[in-house]
């Protein structure tokens, strides 16, 4: 999940709620949007891999 800071940054969140927290984990800020969908897509293929 990608949301895109005030700074104009966008941010990198997990699927899933943290039960610890109740809050999405922050898995990496990146400058660009398509930066963030690129590391998304990597995390996914190493989840599988």
């Amino acid at each position: 999940m990608i949301r895109k800071l005030g700074s104009g940054e966008y941010r990198l969140y997990s699927r899933k709620v943290d039960p610890k927290t109740g809050k999405r984990r922050n898995l990496g800020t990146f400058k660009s949007r398509a930066a963030a969908v690129k590391h998304e897509r990597d995390i996914q293929y190493f989840k599988r891999h």
